[in-house]
């Protein structure tokens, strides 16, 4: 991906620095196997880990290393987030322009192992993820390494889709999206509320393919590969191939987020159409 001597955005704020001490509260039990389970998802829903993460009363200490200081590598992997999430910006504001809204850009925080958000307290072990609370994605770029290695989904591409995702849920945020599927889910069994969950992550998949179009369209980033590696992560991260991997099966009323066949599809119309309009999981007639 060509990514180098590009604007980075503004939006970025970096915490690495930080570190978050928590103290009191429940320890324990459902709790780590809700961190155990959150860590194999992207796009998970904060607001949901962190009821169960929760329990008791706690209180939450910031703490700031003045001695901390960034590797090269870790500074070339934050630079490189401030211009896809730039690029991002670049995206969403004429479509939005074109729909009669203002694009409303989010921040990016940076952060190491454990980071307070709008949503709660949250770990690195989670992934990256999206906060409706504060208008805010979060990741710890050790995760970058955790796609290469845990996910076998290498590549700079690879880590501009997982972005570009999380954003798309920031576009549902903005759009009214979330919060309709979220009310929905309240008046349904699980097993439609879970396959409200999949549309959603669909559309955030799709949407990240929007932006791979419209950014290549506009700036020619990509390089042989590239969509290799989106594709690769998209498929790497699909409910099917998570479960399987993590007890030997899958339960398909028990998905979130799709398969791995469902993510790489509409990541693919994203891509290929560039249409807001595409991306309506909801009406699909097929996922």
């Amino acid at each position: 991906m060509r990514w180098r001597n590009r604007r980075v955005s503004s939006n970025i704020e970096d915490k690495r620095s930080q570190s978050v001490r928590r103290r009191g509260g429940k320890k324990g039990g459902i709790g780590i196997i809700a961190i155990a389970l959150v860590a194999m998802y992207f796009g998970v829903d904060p607001q949901i880990v962190m009821s169960l993460m929760g329990g008791g009363s706690t209180q939450t200490t910031t703490q700031t290393d003045p001695n901390y200081r960034p590797s090269p590598e870790q500074q070339r992997l934050a630079q490189f987030t401030g211009v896809v999430l730039a690029d991002t910006e670049d995206t969403w504001h004429p479509i939005f322009q074109q729909m009669g809204k203002r694009y409303q850009e989010p921040k990016l925080v940076l952060f190491t192992d454990t980071v307070r958000s709008a949503c709660g307290h949250a770990q690195a072990a989670m992934g990256p993820f999206y906060c409706p609370g504060d208008n805010k994605v979060y990741i710890d770029l050790g995760f970058y390494q955790q796609l290469k290695n845990r996910h076998d989904a290498p590549g700079d591409f690879a880590q501009a889709y997982v972005i570009a995702h999380e954003v798309g849920h920031h576009v549902q945020n903005l759009l009214g999206t979330s919060g309709q599927v979220h009310r929905a889910k309240q008046s349904v069994s699980e097993t439609k509320g879970n396959a409200l969950s999949v549309m959603l992550e669909l559309q955030a998949d799709c949407y990240a393919g929007l932006w791979a179009h419209h950014t290549e369209k506009a700036k020619q980033i990509l390089e042989q590969g590239d969509i290799e590696e989106a594709l690769t992560a998209a498929s790497a991260i699909g409910d099917d191939r998570l479960q399987k991997q993590a007890r030997g099966y899958a339960s398909p009323e028990s998905f979130t987020h799709g398969t791995s066949q469902q993510r790489v599809r509409w990541f693919k119309i994203g891509f290929n159409t560039g249409s807001v309009q595409s991306c309506n999981t909801f009406e699909a007639t097929r996922l």
